[in-house]
């Protein structure tokens, strides 16, 4: 079957979550022009966690024509802080209800690691992460919702970069948590090449526990390569050399990444996470990955009968 299509709004991100000049009321009604079947959520969106606030939310997503599949949040839970990590669980557990309020049962809510501090060691981080996951799981199960960890760069409003950023710690910390009902993999292939890492190598090892997936892209700048982007660290960061750019025309391999999913019998959605150049650059990506959908995840009813 095609695959369903989420949008989210990455360029207005801070313009909606930070600065408050856009609402995501506002946002939902820019999204109709959009060939999407849902709206993805990013819980700084919200200026409110009242159950009547949030039904107005999932309101006009709904008025709007759109599901909501996933819920994006970034607990902090490698905070030093042990009540910092308390709070992050706490919060993640609150949210879990508020993915299965807006979107129903089997709803994808976004897990994070935490950040990268400095002070805090592989072993360590690797330890806290897990205990918080093992927490908030509970959580999940009860409300039939699905955390997807993902393998992320950084929250746009973090100070370090994500602990679990590198291909093995992130597959370490996957191992760790066998739970395959309620826990997968929110897989972002543009975030694999900005942490120096193949896209296709992540996927195919986790390739049986995605359950949600962002498809961007990105390109280099005239002149620029990825080893001139490396950091001392062995990661990359967002320089403006490494850019979003419409989805299908930049570094990844989308034919091998939706062969991959095929194989898979992948039936999760696939929200873009574009459009830093405006609407229509969104609108590309989505008829993009439309295409690609029909080609990998064809429609039976489409199919004729053989003769």
């Amino acid at each position: 079957m095609p695959l369903k299509l989420a949008a989210f709004p990455k360029c207005y991100i801070d313009q909606i979550a930070g600065e408050r000049t856009l609402s995501v009321f506002e946002w939902i009604e820019m999204a109709r022009s959009l060939d999407a079947d849902g709206l993805e959520m990013y819980d700084g969106f919200f200026t409110s966690l009242e159950p009547d606030y949030l039904d107005r939310v999932g309101g006009a997503i709904h008025a709007a024509g759109f599901a909501m599949p996933m819920l994006c949040c970034s607990p902090d839970f490698t905070n030093p802080d042990p009540d910092g990590r308390k709070r992050a669980v706490d919060r993640q557990a609150e949210l879990i209800g508020v993915a299965r309020r807006l979107g129903g049962p089997r709803t994808v809510c976004r897990v994070l690691s935490g950040q990268r501090y400095p002070q805090v060691n592989r072993r360590q981080g690797l330890e806290w992460v897990v205990a918080a996951i093992n927490q908030v799981l509970p959580v999940a199960r009860e409300h039939d919702v699905v955390l997807g960890i993902e393998n992320h760069y950084k929250d746009g409003f973090w100070t370090y970069p994500e602990f679990a950023q590198k291909m093995d710690v992130f597959l370490e910390l996957l191992q760790a948590i066998p739970d395959r009902d309620h826990f997968g993999v929110q897989y972002d292939p543009s975030n694999a090449i900005v942490a120096g890492d193949d896209p296709i190598a992540l996927l195919k090892a986790v390739a049986d526990r995605v359950v949600s997936m962002h498809a961007s892209d990105r390109y280099l700048a005239a002149g620029t390569t990825l080893d001139d982007l490396r950091q001392r660290d062995g990661t990359l960061g967002y320089s403006p050399n490494l850019r979003h750019g419409v989805t299908g025309k930049g570094l990844n391999d989308y034919d091998a990444i939706f062969g991959i999913l095929a194989e898979q019998h992948y039936q999760g959605w696939v929200s873009i996470e574009d459009g830093m150049n405006g609407m229509d650059e969104m609108a590309e990506s989505l008829a993009f990955l439309r295409r690609m959908s029909a080609k990998y995840f064809p429609d039976p009813s489409a199919i004729p009968p053989p003769r």
